[in-house]
């Protein structure tokens, strides 16, 4: 019987790139690839003893300078300063990738459990464990062993749910980006299927809600294309706020890595090294797919799914999971969940069980994370990159040698183009299978492009060089599901706008106040108010809207009436088309220029200026007053409110070709908007001689309302004054808060 390549084959093939390689490749010690972890004594004492091996210097911004004798002893004292800083989420990052959230949160999160641990199972990531390079397991354990001591030296923290932390563990966790493939799942029809209910799917879930995008920007210049003749890269991340901590950390053994680590990871997400920069932007590729199963149930009950002319059966898994009770006590649920050799079912539709197919290989996407950040240069990077367990992010690199990139995932599963993956394919049908992984020479990528820049806006490659970038003609269209965005021809707007960049002009063109998405759609709200009759209503009563906007320049600022108008007009607009745009298969924004209509648009006018007017007293009131950053604790999930301080905000939702992204909105008893996603740690670095670099983080570096750092960034943040980064120990002179120990 023909069974055709099976996922696990797919998914643990090889890939060119041995553990030892790509660990000399990175300038681990010799011999490190495959040692032995270290005999574990008693713990307490195991853990004092690595501490004398480890500095944290604080400097005055609250940012973590930690240093190591070893690999291992840096990341002890970068989980331990994280868990300083906001042990809290660490907590909650590690919940959610153990699908353990209910034990905290209750029975509503069980779904969301659920989902997590239909594709990680923590007894698999054991065997995992015990298999990975030793090199990498030091430096697990070391992980565990630096969270595990700042709860022994801090008994006043209580733990929701996790008291212990096992070295395994951050095999749960090993990309680093925001969400991940997992989230793809609607967990509405997954509790439909497993629940034995019928759930419609959410208008989230369907895409038809006014939300703020979640994603990046990553920008690269080569030096033909700065002033000082060196290469520069943006760092901006869009993410949920205070989502990653800004750390420095470096070791005796060539570790030396700046910028962002989500919280409870060992390595620097998005950051530079003195030879080597990397940002990470959400991607559009399509390398998560579904396979629509026809089952068949014999008589015996047995469960069965159609491959070719063949019947396999559907494999099944117990998975029992403990929730919270109201009553702070302990409950489980058990559920008995299928798979076939695509992939886990999450749901069904139209008779048939759907298959998630993603990558799944978490011991090569952790040795990646890690390994990325001690390369050299571009041929370093790109012999990490064969490990080829990245799938969720573009790449925009740079480096002291003056080489700049755009990469897309290298997780990239080779599939028949006949089929349309945007949809469930036929799981029956043997040429839908993926057939092993694309090899890195096959993918769109820019590599020292000429026209000397590179970027990635969360859209689609084919624009990512401008005329040098890889043509969509050339490839699968499997290789972008994405689209353009308003920020995409605002990226090269501002990068063709000048050819000698300087770190202060990156910075400008960062936070340029350019809204390409109104330049594109005001014009049509104008051209249908003047095409209203005389007569008409309208004409009188929305003449100083129009007017107004036919005036603006489409830039965002705090002082700008303009801003604010057109914002809840885009808002109001965006919600009623969102299916019919759904429908018509087109982005919104090309939906709202093309196919709205002089109707929709006027009346989306009124009703902005009318929700205005009905909170602010006047539909012209400055973005400033609207748009606003707030802190007021350490939660996760704050409370807002009017009646207490907070700063204004100038630039928008990068939902209007903002390249700078504060995603804001109403909530309960507000009337003013509070971010909550966006712009978060932003840096921009020169790869010169010596490197320099600026950053600013939103906030504060510290999750502890009570430190000096809790908020102490916000009108930096606000303003995008980004400050000088204390890269080399002589920065850190004069700047220097404290100077310790972990425990001490």
């Amino acid at each position: 019987m023909n069974q055709g390549l099976s996922r696990r084959r797919v998914l643990g093939e090889a890939v060119g790139l041995a553990a030892g390689a790509a660990a000399v490749a990175a300038g681990l010690p010799s011999g490190a690839a495959a040692a032995a972890p270290a005999q574990a004594g008693p713990d307490p004492a195991r853990w004092r003893k690595q501490a004398t091996r480890v500095t944290i210097v604080r400097d005055d911004w609250g940012i973590p300078h930690v240093r190591g004798h070893t690999d291992a002893d840096a990341v002890f004292g970068m989980m331990y300063a994280q868990a300083e800083d906001d042990f809290n989420r660490i907590e909650r990052n590690y919940l959610v990738s153990l699908g353990r959230l209910a034990e905290a949160e209750g029975e509503t999160a069980i779904w969301q459990d659920l989902r997590q641990r239909l594709f990680v199972d923590p007894e698999a990531l054991k065997r995992e464990y015990a298999k990975t390079p030793g090199w990498l397991r030091e430096l697990m354990r070391a992980w565990a062993d630096g969270l595990n001591y700042y709860l022994a030296t801090h008994p006043e923290v209580r733990p929701r749910v996790l008291d212990r932390f096992e070295p395994w563990m951050p095999l749960s966790f090993s990309e680093g980006s925001i969400g991940g493939d997992i989230e793809r799942v609607p967990l509405s029809q997954l509790e439909a299927f497993y629940g034995g209910r019928t759930l419609p799917m959410t208008d989230e879930e369907r895409g038809l809600l006014f939300r703020e995008p979640s994603g990046s920007n990553g920008i690269a210049i080569a030096p033909s294309h700065t002033r000082d003749g060196n290469a520069l890269l943006l760092i901006n991340p869009h993410t949920s706020f205070f989502f990653r901590s800004e750390q420095h950390v470096t070791s005796g053994e060539g570790l030396n890595a700046y910028g962002a680590a989500t919280w409870g990871q060992f390595f620097i997400y998005q950051g530079f090294n003195a030879k080597t920069g990397w940002m990470h932007t959400s991607s559009g590729v399509d390398n998560v797919d579904e396979f629509a199963e026809t089952i068949v149930t014999r008589a015996d009950g047995q469960r069965y799914y159609r491959y070719g002319n063949a019947l396999r059966r559907v494999a099944t898994k117990t998975i029992t999971l403990s929730y919270r009770t109201a009553d702070g006590g302990r409950a489980e649920r058990t559920f008995t969940t299928f798979a076939t050799h695509h992939g886990p079912v999450v749901r069904e539709a139209d008779g048939k069980w759907i298959a998630f197919a993603l990558m799944n290989r978490p011991v090569e996407a952790l040795q990646q994370s890690f390994l990325r950040t001690k390369t050299r240069d571009y041929s370093d990077f790109i012999r990490v990159a064969g490990l080829k367990a990245n799938s969720s992010n573009n790449t925009l690199f740079a480096d002291s040698k003056g080489e700049i990139a755009f990469l897309v995932p290298q997780f990239m599963p080779i599939r028949d183009d006949r089929f349309d993956y945007r949809r469930p394919v036929d799981g029956s049908d043997p040429a839908t299978d993926w057939r092993g992984l694309h090899s890195l020479r096959s993918l769109p990528q820019a590599v020292n492009p000429r026209n000397g820049w590179a970027f990635n806006t969360n859209n689609w490659p084919w624009t990512a060089a401008g005329p040098d970038s890889p043509d969509a003609a050339d490839y699968p269209r499997y290789f972008d599901q994405a689209g353009e965005n308003p920020r995409g021809p605002q990226a090269i707007r501002v990068l063709t706008a000048r050819r000698k960049f300087t770190p202060q002009t990156l910075i400008q063109a960062a936070f340029d106040r350019y809204l390409t998405a109104f330049a594109r759609l005001v014009p049509g709200l104008v051209a249908a108010w003047d095409r209203l009759p005389e007569g008409d209503p309208r004409k009188a009563g929305l003449a100083g809207q129009v007017d107004l906007l036919r005036g603006w320049d489409y830039r965002w600022g705090a002082e700008s009436t303009a801003t604010s108008l057109a914002v809840f007009w885009g808002e109001a607009l965006w919600a009623p088309l969102a299916q019919a745009a759904r429908d018509a298969g087109m982005s919104m924004w090309d939906y709202l220029a093309e196919r709205a209509t002089d109707a929709q648009r006027l009346e989306a006018l009124d009703a902005a200026s009318q929700r205005l007017t009905q909170d602010f007293g006047s539909w012209q009131v400055p973005w400033g007053e609207i748009n606003r950053f707030q802190r007021n604790d350490g939660a996760i999930t704050q409370t807002f409110d009017d009646a207490k301080p907070s700063i204004p905000v100038p630039f928008t939702s990068a939902q209007w070709g903002s390249l700078a992204s504060f995603g804001a909105r109403r909530w309960p008893g507000t009337k003013r908007y509070y971010g909550t996603s966006g712009n978060s740690f932003v840096a921009v670095v020169e790869f010169g001689p010596r490197l320099r670099a600026w950053a600013v983080t939103a906030g504060g570096a510290s999750g502890h309302p009570d430190s000096p750092h809790f908020n102490d960034q916000a009108e930096r943040y606000a303003s995008g004054n980004l400050r000088p980064v204390y890269f080399y120990p002589e920065d850190l002179e004069g700047h220097v808060e404290r100077r310790y120990r972990p425990g001490t």
